[in-house]
């Protein structure tokens, strides 16, 4: 069940801000998309609907794996754990660890922890494994009727890291 905006009150549209963005995890994984939730703390729940309550299968439990949503680069991505990931160039050497403060949301197995803005003592530990360059974009300019064409080229920057590690408080939650 969608709730509107307007049905909601100023605090829970100011913490729909992460689940508003798609996000782009691996090439080969789909997107995932969040359909509902229950926000009136900083520990948000799914909300609990008459089917779920009713379906008792396995695959109607609630994940266990442990996630969070960090601020890399200027974008948001959805991290977990032991998976590597694509962002904008970083200025580090190969095999250096960063250390990511800037995380919005974590999800283990206790809950979901939103942030306002970042979630307090969260921390994400990435490893750099290369610095790469993505796909060609080619870029083509044309003005009709006017005999004027030019044709660009773009390769984006990239630097892949693995995720080593997701800390909430000095504990590692995966």
């Amino acid at each position: 069940m969608f709730l509107n905006v307007d049905d909601r009150d100023l605090d829970d549209r100011r913490s729909l801000f992460v689940f508003r963005l798609r996000f782009r995890l691996n090439r080969f994984r789909p997107s995932l998309t969040v359909s509902s939730f229950h926000a009136d703390t900083k520990t948000a729940t799914p909300a609990n609907d008459a089917e779920e309550a009713t379906a008792k299968t396995p695959a109607a439990a609630p994940s266990s794996e442990a996630y969070a949503i960090v601020e890399a680069s200027g974008t948001q991505m959805w991290v977990q754990a032991n998976r590597y990931y694509d962002v904008d160039r970083l200025h580090a050497e190969v095999d250096e660890t960063i250390k990511l403060e800037n995380v919005l949301l974590v999800k283990d197995s206790k809950g979901t922890t939103l942030g306002q803005p970042f979630v307090k003592d969260a921390t994400v530990a990435l490893k750099v494994m290369a610095h790469r360059r993505g796909p060609k974009v080619i870029v083509y300019k044309m003005r009709p009727k006017k005999k004027t064409r030019r044709k660009n080229g773009h390769r984006q920057e990239l630097t892949r890291v693995m995720v080593e590690s997701i800390t909430v408080g000095g504990k590692a939650i995966s």
